[in-house]
């Protein structure tokens, strides 16, 4: 077998994520990056040459790696080269080639993850943040309370449609990570600013979150439909990501604020005030509970610091 014979093998294998699997572009992107990786730095002409050994010199590459700054790779990325790897060795086992057992390729302890979450307060400021009740203004003003209100990751925000969201019972379905559907709800607020949103648009886009065209320039001030403004494209995951670092620099919040932050604030917020896990796993789409308890880090932590506040306050 040649590289290319192998590489073959990996492109069915991305065909498998996408048909089988339906695993997003982007997770399909990412493992052909990963794989191309391994393929090229181990140079191997056959499956059965994959072994344990080879694997541990890898992931010890990766964790020398450097890029052109000196940085090292982060071990949650190390960990997705070893994940697409497994899954790669998993999926030859399936169609009968030999080669080494998935099994045996384990991931390293992971470092426990940093998350960064607002406080209500911080979140408040954000939204107070947007000023005007321009088309632009409403529209962001409407991104930031929804992000808040329901948790929902960058890529559904921007896929969402205008009638995907059903006003009047304040909640409606998302399809998220591996084509799971879910339940969001949304609060008074969120819809109110969707509403007022909604209001000022005159455009017959069915997404919800648009980007805003500016007048078009006409001679002799005559005014005609193009020069009204014309709303056109769906927002970008990137575009949102521009919205909310934009307000929290006006907000003055001096931590880094992306669209996953609120989705964390959105988390905390309801352990916080007593939401059970379970709970806060379904809303949040996760596919397993380990991947909520990163939360419970957060709480922990709050929780020893109302003790400090006021435990044995009168003895001090």
């Amino acid at each position: 077998m040649s590289i290319d014979e192998i590489k073959n093998l990996k492109s069915e294998f991305l065909e498998y994520l996408e048909i089988e699997k339906n695993r997003s572009q982007l997770t399909i992107r990412n493992y052909d990056h990963y794989l191309d990786r391994f393929l090229d730095w181990a140079m191997v002409r056959d499956p059965e040459d994959i072994t344990s050994d080879l694997v541990r010199k890898f992931r010890l590459y990766l964790n020398r790696y450097k890029d052109d700054k000196g940085r090292n790779l982060k071990k949650a990325t190390q960990d997705y080269y070893v994940i697409a790897l497994r899954g790669f060795l998993k999926y030859l086992a399936k169609q009968d080639i030999k080669t080494l057992a998935s099994e045996k390729v384990e991931l390293g302890k992971s470092e426990e993850r940093e998350v960064e979450f607002l406080e209500l307060e911080e979140v408040r400021r954000l939204i107070l943040a947007v000023k005007g009740n321009k088309i632009s203004d409403l529209r962001d003003r409407a991104i930031l309370e929804l992000l808040f209100s329901t948790g929902l990751r960058v890529s559904e925000l921007s896929g969402l449609d205008r009638d995907s969201i059903n006003l009047k019972s304040g909640e409606f379905s998302i399809r998220g990570k591996g084509g799971k559907i879910r339940l969001v709800f949304i609060s008074d607020s969120a819809k109110n600013a969707i509403i007022n949103y909604i209001k000022k648009r005159k455009d017959i886009d069915s997404a919800l979150f648009v980007n805003i065209k500016k007048p078009a320039k006409v001679n002799n001030n005559e005014k005609t439909k193009s020069s009204k403004n014309v709303c056109s494209l769906r927002l970008t995951p990137r575009s949102i990501q521009r919205i909310v670092k934009k307000y929290a620099i006006k907000a003055g919040i001096i931590k880094k604020v992306t669209p996953h932050t609120l989705r964390h604030s959105f988390a905390t917020d309801l352990l916080m005030n007593g939401a059970d896990i379970r709970s806060v796993q379904s809303m949040l789409g996760h596919s397993s509970i380990t991947t909520t308890q990163i939360y419970t880090h957060i709480t922990n932590r709050h929780l020893k610091d109302i003790h400090k506040k006021f435990h044995s306050k009168n003895n001090k």
